[in-house]
C-alpha cells in the first residue's frame, strides 16, 4: 500500500467530524452531536441505525410499531436483515467511514 493509501485508510478510520458530514449527506441520516441516525422500514420490521463516531460503531434498535406503547431495544446484527446491513455499509464507505465497522460487536 502507498504512503497516499496509507494516510487515506487512517483518515476513514477516524469517524470524525467529516464522517458525520459525510453521513448527513447520505439519504435519511442525521447527524446529532457526535452520532447519526437513519430509520428503515421494509417487510414489516422498523429500525433505527446509529452510528457512534467517538467508539466508532454502529447499533442497530428494533422500533416497535407507534401504536404498540413500546421503546426501541437495540439487537444483535445476526437479526437484522442483510440487505439493510449492506446499505449501512455501502453508506459509511461513502461517508470515508471504513465500512467493517459495522461487524464490530460490541
Amino acid at each position: 500500500m502507498s504512503e497516499d493509501g496509507a494516510s487515506e485508510r487512517s483518515e476513514r478510520d477516524s469517524g470524525g467530524s467529516d464522517s458525520l458530514a459525510g453521513l448527513g449527506d447520505r439519504e435519511g441520516w442525521r447527524v446529532e452531536g457526535s452520532a447519526a441516525r437513519v430509520h428503515y422500514e421494509g417487510e414489516g420490521d422498523r429500525y433505527s441505525v446509529e452510528y457512534y463516531a467517538p467508539s466508532d460503531c454502529v447499533v442497530y434498535w428494533k422500533v416497535p410499531p407507534e401504536d404498540a406503547g413500546e421503546t426501541a431495544v437495540p439487537v444483535g446484527r445476526d437479526t437484522v436483515p442483510t440487505p439493510l446491513r449492506e446499505r449501512i455499509r455501502m453508506d459509511l464507505n461513502a461517508a470515508g467511514v471504513d465500512p467493517e465497522v459495522e461487524r464490530r460487536s460490541l
